[in-house]
């Protein structure tokens, strides 16, 4: 419960102190008495993560994550960074529809996307991912539970663990919610070497995962031709009506959603190639390219410099 002071500042000074009250209130909320998924599609529904890295104020929830429910089943898609933040979608989905969840599905390893999973361990479901997905995890896990723990804190962290997927998409896998047919794809290297997509066709509704990021500054974790290449291909799809991004808002139209993204990692691409060919050093780069692109994303300090790096080491072996 908040008070009014007794003596209150007048007029717009008044405003502000009630403001900073209500702001301090919203920034020490926990994660899962925020979260809120809204519908975007008939039966399609989707959870806008925060613009921030991990910290135990936000439990972990930075990544967006959706689920559709079919006539028979729920297919769920990404679970957050963490079994508390997991807990939250699963209570959201329960306010929906008591269906089976049938799928988890995972569009790549990284812990904002798949620390939540365990949360969905009691619902029996099948976890599903790209073919390399078991590998990346398995390689990562001790590295990404302990840094993650530490940046999470114990409370937030708790019940978190790693679940592989079971059921895993070497190209195209068609599953079946009853009435309604979700097409999961698996992809070659772009932002990770395990992108995987989901496309319900019934409403021409597209899960990115991480191979599409707004507002966000994209993060590379792959091979940054190759995340080019696939943008390329993408934005052509006919069977595409919107699309839901990794990190950015619920849902997007395309093939709009991908221009910022796309001129972002042209520039680092071009700017890195011209460096390697005037003989620049890995830390010239890191320092001045793509620097242009500063003020169009968040979190760029945190993020830029590591995408030049892993453009770099890409590019000087072209």
């Amino acid at each position: 419960m908040i008070l009014a002071p007794k003596a209150a500042p007048a007029g717009g000074a008044f405003a502000a102190v009630l403001a900073a009250i209500f702001c301090l209130a919203a920034t020490t909320a926990r994660a899962e008495d925020t979260y809120r998924v809204q519908e975007i599609a008939p039966g399609v529904f989707a959870h806008q993560g925060r613009y921030e890295i991990f910290t135990p104020r936000n439990a972990g929830d930075t990544s967006n994550a959706g689920f559709i429910i079919g006539r028979d089943a729920v297919a769920v898609i990404d679970t957050g960074g963490s079994a508390r933040v997991g807990a939250a979608l699963l209570k959201a989905i329960r306010a929906r529809t008591q269906l089976p969840i049938k799928y988890v599905i995972n569009t790549h390893m990284h812990p904002d996307h798949v620390f939540g999973n365990a949360a969905f361990e009691d619902e029996s479901p099948v976890f599903v991912g790209h073919r390399k997905l078991p590998r990346a995890l398995a390689n990562r896990a001790t590295r990404y539970l302990a840094i993650n723990e530490e940046l999470l804190g114990k409370e937030a962290f708790a019940g978190t663990r790693i679940i592989p997927p079971t059921l895993l998409a070497d190209d195209k896998l068609e599953l079946d919610l009853g009435g309604r047919t979700i097409v999961l794809e698996a992809h070659k290297t772009a932002h990770t070497d395990n992108d995987l997509t989901v496309l319900d066709k019934q409403t021409g509704t597209l899960f990115l995962g991480d191979l599409l990021f707004a507002k966000h500054v994209p993060a590379l974790d792959g091979s940054i031709r190759g995340w080019l290449a696939l943008l390329d291909q993408l934005k052509d799809r006919k069977d595409v009506a919107r699309v839901v991004p990794g990190h950015g808002p619920a849902a997007m139209a395309w093939p709009a959603a991908m221009t910022a993204e796309q001129r972002y990692l042209g520039t680092i691409a071009d700017e890195v190639r011209a460096m390697i060919k005037e003989g620049r050093t890995l830390s010239e780069a890191m320092k001045s390219a793509g620097l242009s692109e500063k003020d169009a994303w968040l979190l760029f300090k945190e993020y830029h410099a590591r995408n030049v790096s892993a453009a770099f080491a890409e590019l000087e072996w072209e």
